[in-house]
């Protein structure tokens, strides 16, 4: 199937797909927000919640690109139904051990780490699946509608994880997350999904390290994928350390506390499902990527902002979170139906998990970074320099023909079977 013979049916067809995948995400983060508080009443260890953020980070870090080539080469229909199936296992072996009142801390590891892995493989078919079953018109709008998604999701789960808390025992939740997990296979069972057409060499034996390099090929033989990867490992780098740090600017800074906190990520999380609805409605310019630069511009500026606002100024702070988490879906949204859109179907899972895992891989390392710089210069530094960065970067760009014109290069580029050295973006 290709978007020339897409069914009349499509929409009812993906959005019934996509409404279970909905009520999974839903008890993921419930089961995500109920795990981590478990380990914080458990161990009251900030060294054991920042482990569990590192497991849960690093298959996704690490394993994305292999992850991305073996989705390619698998019905990508039976990776969705057998992850998710097996991440509700994780979760019901999980509430059976609390149910006993044996779970430790290292089964919440192990779990938060297989749940990881299955996520990679998970979200890899989906999003490499999407270009097949919606028309290319559409893309962009469905972005803004996943984005939307996880934002209003950010807002309702956690208050409702913190509700239950006080209402069911942990396994209770726990089995809320298999409930949802039903609802995201259940449809899979019946709605086929389209499988690429193979690759005019896929006769010919390859493995697994071969085909990781074929997608990294692709990537380098594009120059605007090229730059566009460079740009998003220096926003990791810059931009998501100054969030990981915003309760030392809420503290230190604003001289606020917890209630203030919480008001700033939800200023984020409303910002996040407007600026998604607002893309899904609007579509973005004709040319892409121009709505992913507008919004890294303002994106940049917010942050710039947030590391200007002076500390009796936290009601501008709020306006400058939110105007950022508006910005996010109209910089992401795009650049997801760019690939969506040009990348090959056969190569989608490769290339979109190896894009996540090299741009990805720099917030550890930034993280890393932050915190000592924010110790020795104030936490406001870092929003500056990142929000500077961040608006520098997205002007810059629209004086680069590279990146201007990504989205007329994949069709001309050269072969993908040369090596990465044969082409200097």
């Amino acid at each position: 199937m290709t978007q020339q013979n897409l069914p009349s049916n499509w929409a009812a067809r993906f959005f019934t797909i996509w409404t279970g995948q909905a009520f999974s995400l839903f008890g993921s983060i419930l089961v995500q927000f109920a795990l981590v508080w478990w380990l914080t009443k458990t161990t009251g260890s900030a060294t054991v919640l920042g482990l569990a953020t590192m497991v849960a980070l690093l298959p996704q870090v690490f394993l994305g690109p292999f992850v991305g080539a073996l989705v390619d080469r698998w019905n990508r229909r039976l990776v969705m139904i057998v992850t998710d199936s097996l991440i509700a296992m994780t979760i019901l072996v999980l509430a059976a051990l609390s149910a006993l009142g044996i779970m430790q801390v290292w089964h919440v590891f192990l779990v938060m780490f297989l749940r990881s892995v299955g996520g990679v493989f998970h979200w890899a078919a989906m999003q490499a699946s999407t270009s097949l079953m919606i028309p290319e018109r559409h893309l962009a709008r469905v972005a803004g509608f996943n984005q939307a998604l996880n934002g209003a999701l950010q807002i309702v789960a956690p208050p409702v994880g913190a509700l239950l808390w006080g209402i069911l025992p942990l396994y209770g939740i726990l089995a809320i997350d298999v409930g949802t997990a039903l609802l995201a296979v259940l449809p899979l069972c019946f709605i086929p999904i389209p499988q690429p057409a193979a690759r005019g060499r896929a006769n010919a034996p390859s493995s697994l390290v071969q085909d990781v390099m074929e997608g990294l090929r692709y990537i380098w033989r594009w120059p605007g994928a090229r730059a566009l990867l460079l740009m998003a490992t220096v926003i990791n780098f810059t931009i998501n350390p100054g969030f990981a740090l915003m309760p030392i600017l809420i503290t230190r800074h604003f001289g606020r506390g917890a209630l203030e906190l919480g008001w700033m990520e939800s200023a984020w999380g409303i910002g996040v499902v407007v600026g998604g609805l607002t893309l899904s409605g609007w579509g973005g310019f004709r040319r892409r990527i121009l709505t992913t630069l507008m919004g890294l511009v303002g994106m940049g500026v917010s942050v710039l902002v947030l590391g200007l606002v002076p500390p009796e100024g936290f009601i501008l702070a709020l306006a400058a979170m939110f105007f950022a988490g508006a910005m996010n879906p109209i910089t992401n949204g795009p650049v997801f139906a760019i690939l969506q859109a040009r990348v090959a179907p056969e190569l989608q899972g490769r290339v979109l998990t190896t894009i996540g895992s090299i741009a990805g891989a720099m917030m550890p390392l930034g993280t890393a970074i932050a915190g000592p710089v924010a110790d020795w210069l104030g936490v406001q530094v870092w929003f500056l320099v990142g929000g500077a960065v961040c608006a520098l970067m997205g002007v810059v760009s629209f004086l680069v023909p590279a990146i201007v014109g990504m989205e007329d290069q994949v069709a001309s580029s050269a072969p993908v079977s040369g090596g990465l050295t044969e082409s200097v973006a």
